[in-house]
Parts: structure tokens; C-alpha cells; sequence
């Protein structure tokens, strides 16, 4: 079953097309790999799916649902969609436990900090925290912690909003080991829960360890899309990837 389907998308910035009448479907409870060289459309990709950027033609269906064209990232929630970030997107000077409470909690900042937070919130935090190894740091302020740490936590924010689709965009970029396989576990056990996730990562190596299907993008356009072993040993994309 297809969760997503993309029919002839387009979007051009400054008259040169990011994404070239693409269309491509994304099957439900899975982990979906989307590769390409840099300035291939990935992350437009993410954000047009995200509402981050509009569409300036072509239809995304979602769950059977049509998306509008000026659909606003605002408007995830409605759709079970959410993201992360290449730059990391924290409310900074929160503390660790109050960056995922303001998502738990579904409030505003000045909402968030002021609100006497339930228990079963807090226990949520408590459990959501302990995954990522950061409940000790609960009280720090966001912008305190290290790369790697702020990286997790905007993963935390993520997996609180107990979404359908979770759009990772190059999550592993400047993790240390440890902390890569505390993300392979996190994206694995989405998959194990039912969940849809798509992923943008230069890490080929993890991309075939943790994907059911690979998308490989050109220049905009779907180049090939399938099992990660027969994608990714195709001549067409080894040529696209060592510039033949």
C-alpha cells in the first residue's frame, strides 16, 4: 500500500527546476532511502512534503488524501507528517525536557514554559529523553549541548509528535558512532511500529543496512527507485554518482 504518491511535481527557483515533473510513489510502514549527488532535489523534496516550500504544479496525495499546493508546515499535524532538519531547529534557550514538552503538550513557547506540566507528559519526556541518552541533561539549556546532542534532541522533538510519516533529512551528518546507532535504532523501531519514514543520507553504507527501498535522484527527476542491492549497483547511477 502507498502511503504517498507524487504526480508530475514541479518547483523552480529563479527559473531553474529543483524538482522536474517528478512522480513517485512511497509505500506505507517502511523505510524509504532518497540518494542523488548534491543539487539533485532531495531536499526540496523534504521540504515540499514538509509544507516548507510550495509546489508550483503537479498533485501529492497523502493517505488517500490530496495535499494543496499552499499547504503550511503548520498544517503537518492534519497529515501525521513530521521532519528534522540539516540545520537543527531548537528552541535554544529552553531547556532539553521543555524543547520536547512545547511538541508533547502541543502548546505555544510561553505556553510550554508556563503550563504545570501532567504527569503522563512528563513521563513521556522522561521515556522519549532516556532513548536518546539526554535525561541527564534535562535541565540544560538547549544551546549547551553539543552538535550531536542538539541533533538528537531535534530527533526527540520528532518522535513526540507520534506522527505517520517522518521525514529525516541526513540525520546521521557529524555523528559519532554511538550516537549513529542510537538513530539506526530509533528509525528501525518506527518501522517496527507501523510508521513511514523517509530518509535523505549521503551514508551509503547505512542507507543499505536500513532501507527497504532506495529513490535515487538526477537533476530533479527520479533516475531509479528499488530494492537498495539492485538500485545502487546500477551503472546509471554509479555513473551519476562518479561524474560519467
Amino acid at each position: 500500500m502507498n502511503i504517498l504518491k507524487l504526480k508530475k511535481i514541479r518547483k523552480h527557483f529563479n527559473g531553474v527546476l529543483a524538482l522536474d515533473n517528478l512522480s513517485l510513489d512511497i509505500k506505507a510502514e517502511g523505510i524509504t532511502g532518497i540518494v542523488g549527488p548534491n543539487g539533485s532535489g532531495k531536499t526540496t523534496l523534504i521540504n515540499i512534503l514538509s509544507g516548507c516550500e510550495s509546489l508550483d504544479g503537479g498533485t501529492i496525495i497523502i493517505d488517500d488524501s490530496l495535499r494543496s499546493k499552499k499547504m503550511r508546515a503548520y498544517e503537518n499535524s492534519i497529515f501525521g507528517i513530521t521532519r528534522t532538519f540539516q540545520e537543527i531547529r531548537l528552541f535554544e534557550q529552553m531547556t532539553v525536557l521543555d524543547n520536547v514538552l512545547v511538541v508533547l503538550t502541543e502548546k505555544n513557547v510561553l505556553g510550554a514554559i508556563f503550563e504545570k506540566h501532567g504527569e503522563y507528559h512528563l513521563m513521556k519526556a522522561e521515556e522519549l529523553l532516556k532513548v536518546v541518552n539526554l535525561w541527564e541533561k534535562r535541565n540544560e539549556l538547549a544551546i549547551n549541548l553539543s552538535y550531536g546532542q542538539r541533533k538528537l534532541l531535534e530527533i526527540t522533538r520528532a518522535l513526540s509528535t507520534d506522527a505517520k510519516i517522518y521525514l529525516f533529512d541526513e540525520p546521521f551528518a557529524g555523528l559519532f558512532p554511538e550516537m549513529i546507532k542510537t538513530v539506526m535504532k530509533i528509525i528501525k523501531k518506527l518501522k517496527e511500529e507501523g510508521k513511514t519514514v523517509i530518509l535523505v543520507e549521503h551514508n551509503m553504507l547505512l542507507m543499505r543496512e536500513l532501507c527497504d527501498e532506495i529513490v535515487v535522484m538526477d537533476n530533479g527527476k527520479l533516475l531509479s527507485k528499488g530494492k537498495p542491492e539492485e538500485v545502487l549497483n546500477k551503472k546509471k547511477v554509479l555513473d551519476v554518482y562518479l561524474g560519467k
